[in-house]
């Protein structure tokens, strides 16, 4: 996770990770969406046999393995963007909070 840029504003800041955010979202529900689509273009393929033996051999596939790492993957990338939004969030609070403490204690 790369840590805030300096001299670069909160806003900004999150704005950024929240569209990575979004895009790997996306990214990650197309792929959980199509799950079912992708397993029937491949039962097609197999359309001599059963429907669930076709199923069987499709889910025991190699290429139907690296489809579902590859969706596992988007959902990862997407779970690091969201907790980057989050930890800018609370990078922004601390920050927040310091400056606080500081005009406080200038009064004193």
């Amino acid at each position: 996770m790369n840590a805030p840029r300096a001299n670069v504003e909160w806003s900004e800041q999150f704005r950024l990770a929240a569209k990575s955010w979004v895009a790997k979202e996306a990214a990650a529900s197309m792929l959980e969406e199509s799950k079912s689509s992708v397993l029937s273009q491949h039962m097609m393929k197999l359309a001599d046999l059963p429907v669930s033996r076709a199923e069987m051999q499709v889910k025991a596939s190699e290429e139907w393995r690296d489809f579902i790492a590859s969706m596992v993957k988007a959902r990862e990338e997407a779970n690091f963007a969201k907790v980057r939004c989050e930890f800018i969030r609370m990078r922004f609070g601390e920050w927040q909070s310091r400056e606080a403490t500081k005009r406080a204690e200038m009064k004193l």
